[in-house]
């Protein structure tokens, strides 16, 4: 319980911080924004508190399999920073903010191509809203899509360049895999690869899909439902990392599967060279 006590409240701060980063970098937010955003970030730093801190989690995958949560983390920090900072310089140019800026619409220019993810996410907007709102949701839709791409793939690579997860101590499905029981079912590497299958299709097609579902049953968004800065960075965000973080989910669970039958292999190799050894 000690040893977990200062990652916990490290993890917690971490978490408050990026809650709130919007509503403190971008300029003119309400009083009553301010607010929300504070009470969200108590909620989500009790909530990783609480799990980090436990013996064993009820909701956060990998907590124990560094550094699979830290890069996601990161990755997610940085696509809410870049749409920040690329918000921000409608209100507040700077040097920085002009280049991020800069970055998102010509992002936003390369694209912006038929069936493309940020062409499809220009359906979440109605087609009566005004076309500054469109131009700004194309970008801010490019930027945190290309991002959470690079990122995603840039997971991939570390995952299989670090050897994860043979790293540190033993590796436990049940600390790290708390939603997925082990003695359920059919044989687990079959579980874990039907289940990482799921979550890579899903990964691949939610930014297709959701754009399309959002028109089909609310007709679009109005444009005033993402005039608030921080309801498009949130919007944004969430529509390009959580499709990216599903796909590195699905590779982490490939990695485990591949894990555990290696580690049978070996323990039936033992067992058979046993009796020769002896």
């Amino acid at each position: 319980m000690v040893s977990r006590l200062p990652g916990a409240i490290i993890r917690a701060i971490l978490v408050m911080a990026l809650a709130v980063l919007p509503s403190v970098v971008l300029p003119g937010m309400s009083a009553d924004a301010k607010q929300m955003a504070a009470l969200v970030a108590l909620f989500v730093g009790l909530m990783t508190f609480v799990e980090y801190n436990s013996a064993a989690p009820s909701l956060i995958e990998f907590r124990d399999a560094a550094p699979f949560n830290r890069f996601r983390f990161g990755l997610l920090f940085a696509v809410v920073l870049l749409l920040t900072l690329s918000l921000r310089d409608a209100e507040s140019s700077g040097a920085l903010t002009a280049l991020v800026a800069a970055v998102a619409g010509l992002l936003a220019h390369l694209l912006d191509f038929q069936f493309s993810p940020v062409r499809l996410a220009a359906l979440m907007l109605d087609p009566a809203s005004e076309l500054e709102a469109g131009a700004k949701l194309r970008e801010a839709a490019a930027l945190a899509y290309a991002v959470s791409l690079l990122g995603m793939l840039g997971g991939v690579m570390l995952l299989q360049a670090v050897r994860w997860p043979w790293r540190g101590p033993a590796f436990n499905v049940w600390i790290n895999l708390p939603t997925f029981d082990p003695t359920a079912g059919h044989d687990v590497i079959i579980r874990l690869r039907r289940d990482a299958l799921v979550n890579v299709a899903l990964g691949v097609f939610l930014p297709f899909l959701v754009p399309a579902g959002v028109r089909l049953i609310l007709g679009g968004f109005e444009a005033a439902a993402l005039a608030s800065a921080q309801t498009l960075i949130w919007t944004m965000a969430a529509w390009a990392f959580l499709p990216a973080s599903l796909v590195l989910r699905g590779v982490a669970m490939l990695r485990v599967a591949w894990m555990v039958e290696q580690k049978r292999r070996d323990t039936a190799l033992a067992f058979d060279e046993g009796p020769l050894l002896a």
